[in-house]
């Protein structure tokens, strides 16, 4: 049986994803490609057996975080490490104890880079179109806040787009 590609993400509120995809439009390649979220767990790949397993853990986890807020107040970028701009989704303790129980226990541990929670709004830019997008955004106020009270096993289909393979509601 074959692998495919999974990942864990949250699609905030319409609001929110409106915003992101006003510029994802013009700046993000991926754009059509998966709706604007919050990636709890980088893409890796299981077989069907695997993600029974991976299924029953996020179950276990889901039922362990209360659903949360969050906020977000403005942009920032990775650059120099990726052209990548994104809406800066402020810390807290939920989304970071959902990271960090997505790379233990039966989750292979797949984590490149430290987790900052975050919703791209442009990436794979040149270096003068990333100072442009990211030069005028900087100045931007956000206020945006919004309740999450799930998160998404997505897959990924051949043409490159990911769908969600399953829910899973926060809390008892």
């Amino acid at each position: 049986m074959s692998e495919l590609t999974y990942g864990i993400a949250i699609f905030p509120s319409k609001e929110i994803q409106d915003t992101a995809n006003s510029y994802r439009k013009r700046y993000d390649p991926r754009y059509n490609k998966i709706p604007p979220h919050i990636t709890l767990k980088e893409k890796f790949q299981a077989s069907q057996e695997e993600i029974k397993e991976i299924t029953k853990e996020l179950n276990q986890v889901a039922s362990e975080v209360e659903p949360f807020e969050i906020e977000i107040n403005k942009v920032s970028s990775f650059s120099p490490v990726t052209n990548t701009v994104y809406l800066k989704v402020e810390p807290n303790e939920s989304l970071t104890t959902l990271n960090k129980k997505m790379n233990e226990g039966k989750f292979l541990e797949n984590q490149k880079y430290a987790f900052v929670p975050h919703i791209t709004i442009s990436q794979e830019l040149s270096e003068d179109e990333h100072s442009d997008v990211y030069g005028s955004l900087r100045m931007s106020e956000f206020d945006m806040k919004d309740h999450i009270d799930r998160f998404q096993l997505l897959y990924q289909l051949e043409d490159g787009a990911w769908t969600v393979f399953e829910t899973f509601k926060l809390g008892k």
